[in-house]
């Protein structure tokens, strides 16, 4: 019998940070190598955020707070949801958790049993379908393809809807595509599930405010009100407010779900970090004005790496709504033979050709659930992005 339990079989480690750790390994080797497959901004935190950790440890904020967060950080969660999404929640309805990760964790550990469904539509961040399964879920993929941009469509949601579904999750905009649903093309979601009232909507909005263009960001609550009941708005201050490190995301929703997810925080982590919600408190109120500079800088970085990608030979790359991904095809590159002699069979083996040989780390596509594609994070400097996607150019030109 083996030591380890058997929930370990059902899930796999994270392929992104799979993929980081073994760029930072070959850089430690002393290997050129430029890694486009982490997922956080190359932004530091501003320093109004950091001046209010500092201040926070002088005051002696150290010792633990009540368990799923400050009252005046969740006062401060209540009035961006108000401010920002025209939605009302009292403090009663807000979990503070050490990172979004953790409150989506949580709301499916307090509410899974064995059976239940849960819709997850691919291209997925890596950790919904594995965080399901630990849960004790089901996941349920149903694909989103290029043709649609990347969004699951009224129809599909519908089809993939049984009497055992529990949640939806829904991404806008997505990692890993950076696809952002209109108001319009949300609406058709909404209507779907007000016919199923026993399906729960899990609204991922971190990367809310990193969109471009005329784009304008909505989250299904404030898309549908009929909805508020059965969604679970889920953010944090990781993305826009360059804090990946400090470990603090949030959501809101029904009381009863909200002190259930407390139930499972405070038997397994607790608070989270007093500094870090002090430091995410001033993040909420303060000055808001590099958020516009800094997705100012992610709009250029996106408009060449997709320029730059679409001229490479056999690649396909769409033109995201918002967060800091792009995800392009390479269904011209399959079958083919690299100039080290591997062969493309799929997305994977593409990955590892272009690390071993041209030194890019990507995560390839079927690490999120719809292949052949890559994703890159064009969250680092131009002068990286623009020499991997030189070598990215040159990997595809020699593939024969």
């Amino acid at each position: 019998m083996s030591f380890l339990s058997a929930t370990l079989a059902r899930v796999k480690p994270s392929p992104t940070i799979a993929v980081t750790t073994k760029a930072r390994e070959l850089k430690a080797a002393g290997k050129d190598v430029i890694g486009l497959g982490a997922g956080e901004p190359d932004f530091d935190t501003p320093a109004n955020i950091k001046a209010a950790a500092k201040a926070a440890i002088d005051r002696g904020e150290t010792k633990y707070t009540a368990v799923d967060g400050l009252p005046e950080l969740k006062q401060a969660i209540c009035d961006k949801f108000r401010r920002d999404n025209a939605l009302v929640y009292t403090p009663a309805q807000v979990t503070v958790g050490a990172g979004g990760k953790q409150t989506l964790y949580n709301a499916l550990m307090a509410t899974l049993n064995p059976g239940d469904e849960v819709i997850v539509p691919a291209p997925y961040w890596v950790s919904y379908p594995d965080m399901v399964l630990l849960a004790g879920g089901t996941p349920v993929i149903v694909e989103a393809g290029m043709e649609s941009g990347f969004k699951l469509t009224a129809e599909a949601l519908e089809g993939a809807i049984t009497p055992k579904t529990k949640w939806f999750i829904f991404n806008s905009p997505s990692n890993p595509t950076g696809a952002g649903y209109t108001r319009t093309e949300l609406k058709a979601l909404t209507d779907v599930l007000m016919r199923h009232p026993h399906v729960w909507v899990m609204s991922d909005d971190m990367y809310e405010q990193l969109t471009y263009g005329d784009f304008e960001f909505c989250t299904p609550a404030e898309v549908e009100p009929g909805l508020y009941d059965r969604t679970l708005t889920c953010n944090g201050v990781s993305k826009a407010y360059a804090m990946t490190g400090w470990r603090i995301g949030y959501a809101a929703g029904p009381v009863d779900l909200i002190k259930a997810m407390g139930k499972i925080q405070s038997q397994s982590t607790s608070n989270p970090c007093s500094v870090a919600q002090w430091a995410a408190l001033e993040a909420l109120t303060g000055p808001q004005d590099f958020i516009a500079a800094n997705n100012a800088t992610f709009r250029r970085r996106r408009d060449m790496v997709v320029e730059m990608l679409n001229a490479a030979r056999g690649i396909t790359c769409p033109v995201p709504e918002g967060a800091f991904y792009v995800y392009p095809s390479i269904a011209g590159c399959i079958g083919k033979t690299s100039e080290g002699g591997t062969k493309i069979t799929d997305d994977e083996a593409f990955a590892t050709a272009l690390l071993e040989e041209k030194g890019v780390a990507v995560v390839f596509g079927a690490a999120f659930g719809l292949s052949p594609n890559f994703r890159v994070s064009y969250a680092t400097s131009d002068e990286a992005l623009k020499e991997a996607c030189t070598r990215i150019q040159a990997f595809c030109a020699g593939l024969k």
